[in-house]
C-alpha cells in the first residue's frame, strides 16, 4: 500500500514569505548525503508547481522532532532581511516535561557540541555559545508539567538541553530525556512574532496548544 502524501500545512503566505506548520519527525532541510524527505523540498515542490521559476529560501530551522512554525522567504533579499533581524523575533514554544517545574525560571548556560553531535551545557564561555531559555508553568499533574517556553537565543537543541539541565526533560525526547519510544517529542514552536520584511507591520503567527499536550497534563 502506498503512503499518502500529507498536505502541506500553510499558516500564512504572501508575495514575500510562506509560513508552514512542520510536523514532528520531519527534517526542516536535508542533511549531507541523504535523500530523506524534508520540509524544504515539500515547500519547493509546492512553489515550483505554481511557477517553475519560483524560488524558496530557508530562514531558520526546527529540530527534526520539534513541530510547529517555520518561515521561508521567496527571495534571497527577504531571507537576509529576516535573518538580520531574527534576534528581534519573539519565539515561543509549548512543551510537556517530566516532573514539576518552578512557576517561572530563566535558564542560562553556554551550549557546546561533542564530535558525536550531542549538545551539553557548560559554564565556560570559551567552550560553547551563550543560550538563554525562559519558561512559565501553565499547569501540572503528578507526572508532567505543561510549559510556555520563550527562547532569547536559538542554539541547536537549546530547549531540550536546558530542560535536561533542569531535571525535567521533555516528554518523548529520546536524545536528552527518558528512553521512551512510545511517544513523539512534545515540543512545538507555537508562536512567532516579527516585523514583516516588506509591509513593516508586526506579524503574529500562532498555533493552539495541541490537545495531546493538554490531555496528558489533566
Amino acid at each position: 500500500m502506498k503512503n499518502k502524501k500529507k498536505k502541506l500545512k500553510i499558516l500564512f503566505e504572501d508575495k514575500s514569505i510562506i509560513v508552514i506548520n512542520k510536523p514532528s519527525g520531519l527534517l526542516t532541510i536535508k542533511t549531507d548525503n541523504t535523500l530523506e524527505k524534508n520540509l524544504y523540498s515539500e515547500v519547493y515542490d509546492y512553489m515550483h508547481k505554481k511557477n517553475k521559476n519560483n524560488k524558496i529560501f530557508i530562514v531558520h530551522r526546527l529540530d527534526r522532532d520539534t513541530s510547529g512554525i517555520v518561515v521561508f522567504a521567496k527571495s534571497e533579499q527577504i531571507k537576509r532581511e529576516l535573518q538580520d533581524n531574527w534576534n528581534d523575533t519573539d519565539r515561543e514554544y509549548v512543551a510537556v516535561v517530566h516532573g514539576k517545574t518552578k512557576n517561572h525560571d530563566i535558564i542560562k548556560s553556554y551550549i557546546a557540541e561533542t564530535k558525536t553531535f550531542y549538545n551539553y551545557s557548560t559554564n565556560n564561555k570559551n567552550e560553547g555559545k551563550y543560550a538563554e531559555t525562559e519558561y512559565e508553568l501553565i499547569k501540572y499533574n503528578k507526572q508532567y508539567s505543561l510549559l510556555k517556553v520563550i527562547i532569547k537565543t536559538g542554539r541547536k537543541n537549546q530547549i531540550r538541553v536546558h530542560m535536561k539541565d533542569n531535571n525535567t526533560p521533555i516528554v518523548g525526547d529520546r536524545k536528552y530525556g527518558v528512553k521512551d519510544n512510545s511517544r513523539k517529542m512534545l515540543l512545538i514552536a507555537n508562536k512567532l512574532s516579527f516585523t514583516h520584511p516588506v509591509t513593516k507591520e508586526k506579524t503574529i503567527i500562532e498555533l493552539p496548544i495541541p490537545k495531546e499536550y493538554e490531555t496528558l497534563v489533566e
